[in-house]
C-alpha cells in the first residue's frame, strides 16, 4: 500500500470515528468497529493489522464518551431510557393493582353494609306494618 493510499485510509478511518463517537449513528450502523470499518470503507483486517493504533484510540474514546454519560449511539440510549420507562411502569402498575385491590374491598364490604341495612329497613317497615296493624284493630270503633 503507498503512503499516500494509507494516509486517505487513516483521514477515512479518523473521519468515520469523528462521526460515530459525535452521533447521530446513521441508520442500520452501531458505535463499533464493524460500523467504523463501514463507514470508512475500509476491511476490518486491516484496520487490525495496519491501523491497530486507531482501533484503539477509537476504543478509548467511546468507552471514554460512555463513561462521561454521553452515549454516542443514541440507540443505547433509547434502550437506557425504554428501561427506566418500564421499571417506572412497572410500579405504578403496582401501585394501581394495589389501589384497585382496595377499591374492591371497599366496594365489597360497601355492598355489605347496604345489604344489611335493607334488610333492617324491611324488617322494621314489617314491624311498623304489624304494629299500625295491630293499633287499628284495637281502636275503638265510633
Amino acid at each position: 500500500m503507498t503512503q499516500e493510499r494509507q494516509n486517505e485510509a487513516e483521514a477515512r478511518i479518523r473521519a468515520a470515528m469523528q462521526q460515530l463517537l459525535a452521533g447521530p449513528v446513521p441508520d442500520g450502523l452501531k458505535c463499533d468497529v464493524k460500523s467504523l470499518c463501514t463507514l470508512a470503507g475500509v476491511p476490518r483486517a486491516p484496520l487490525y493489522r495496519a491501523y491497530p493504533h486507531l482501533k484503539a484510540e477509537f476504543d478509548r474514546q467511546r468507552t471514554a464518551a460512555q463513561v462521561a454519560g454521553h452515549r454516542p449511539d443514541p440507540r443505547l440510549a433509547q434502550i437506557e431510557r425504554l428501561k427506566a420507562e418500564v421499571a417506572s411502569l412497572r410500579e405504578r402498575l403496582a401501585r394501581r393493582d394495589t389501589e384497585v385491590g382496595d377499591l374492591q374491598n371497599f366496594r365489597a364490604q360497601a355492598l355489605s353494609r347496604l345489604a344489611a341495612q335493607h334488610d333492617e329497613i324491611t324488617a322494621l317497615r314489617r314491624e311498623l306494618a304489624s304494629t299500625t296493624e295491630t293499633r287499628v284493630r284495637v281502636l275503638p270503633s265510633r
